[in-house]
């Protein structure tokens, strides 16, 4: 497999596995929130930066983890 492949099969893969979590965060971690902190996470704005904060750190965590380590030092 090329290594363009290889690099569009990765992001497809973690594309999936955010939006599994988006799915997750929004069917149970969201109405978990609302019922316990209802003033402060009524703001849209809150919970989207939220979010896309929280996918944005799990997928550079997993991209960390898969990419092989640079030899190049400058």
């Amino acid at each position: 497999m090329s290594e363009r492949m290889k690099m569009l099969t990765t992001f497809a893969i973690l594309g999936f596995i955010a939006g599994v979590i988006a799915n997750f965060s929004a069917r149970i971690v969201v109405p978990w929130l609302l019922e316990n902190f209802p003033l402060l996470l009524k703001a849209d704005w809150i919970l989207s930066g939220l979010a896309g904060a929280f996918l944005t750190l799990v997928m550079v965590v997993i991209w960390a983890y898969v990419s092989p380590p640079s030899d190049k030092v400058q």
